[in-house]
């Protein structure tokens, strides 16, 4: 067919039929986009990405090995990615058949959130005031099995008065770090990567230094209470926000944790609360 009668062939309904398919496309690839934002697959799609290219590179350049070695890569990428990643892919599907994988309950999910941060919040003021040395580690979208399996398996529902009980001193589950998963205390006495990190204060202990550790490999929120002061603190993103009010407490919880924040001018500011080691 002559080159000039394709597109005299194609009529509006066939263009707007393929915008459509395009668009599609593009939204199912950003909402895929969103549910990995924050985990492990996030470094795999850039692995993905430099493979690609280096791909394209080799075969441009003539580069015969290289080329073969990252076609075997992408031949066989896909079947390792679904044994690596295993846990993400069964909670994609899950979602997918409660038909949560492109929409959420956001109403329900605030609720069960605020619940949360009213224990959180409850808890953590009892112990500050008595000196009760805590450490609760909060999972959001990085997974954090890994930690979960050093410590001692409760999957209760949170509540300030079992997070009192774990963290009361000389008790079994008192040394060790409470890790909150799904709005589950998933597990007590916990170990958590020390951060290596040079800058961090030397005054700082043990649980200062893990909650920083586990916020540099992670997404999670990491409360600490002082057992020397009763100072609490939270660790996110390798940072360290120190001695923390009641009232900044809540803001900074309730700014990471619910679904639906307003924009005010009165609206948490991790940069403004950040402390140095």
């Amino acid at each position: 067919m002559p080159f000039s009668n394709y597109f005299e062939d194609f009529t509006v309904l066939d263009y707007l039929s393929n915008t459509l398919d395009i668009l599609l496309v593009w939204f199912v690839i950003y909402k895929l986009l969103m549910v990995i934002r924050g985990t492990k697959a996030v470094q795999l799609v850039k692995g993905i990405f430099v493979i690609v290219v280096a791909r394209s590179l080799s075969g441009l350049f003539g580069l015969d090995t290289l080329s073969w070695l990252m076609e075997q890569a992408l031949t066989w990428g896909f079947l390792a990615v679904i044994i690596i990643f295993q846990p993400e892919v069964r909670r994609a599907l899950e979602q997918l058949g409660r038909g949560r994988l492109f929409s959420r309950n956001v109403v329900q999910e605030d609720k069960e959130q605020r619940e949360l941060i009213d224990a959180l919040m409850e808890a953590v003021s009892y112990m500050a005031k008595r000196r009760i040395g805590a450490l609760i580690s909060i999972e959001k979208e990085t997974g954090m099995n890994e930690y979960i399996e050093t410590g001692i398996p409760l999957n209760s529902t949170v509540t300030s008065q079992l997070l009192i009980n774990i963290f009361i001193p000389n008790t079994p589950l008192h040394d060790g770090a409470v890790i909150i998963q799904k709005n589950q205390i998933a597990a007590a006495a916990c170990y958590l990567p020390l951060s290596e990190s040079p800058f961090i204060s030397k005054e700082l202990g043990t649980r200062h230094r893990a909650a920083i550790g586990v916020s540099e490999v992670t997404d999670s929120i990491t409360i600490i209470v002082s057992e020397e002061t009763g100072a609490v603190s939270i660790a996110k993103n390798g940072d360290l926000f120190r001695g923390l009010s009641s009232e900044d407490f809540e803001k900074l919880l309730s700014h990471e944790l619910l679904k639906e924040q307003t924009e005010s001018s009165n609206r948490w500011s991790w940069r403004g609360r950040r402390s140095d080691g």
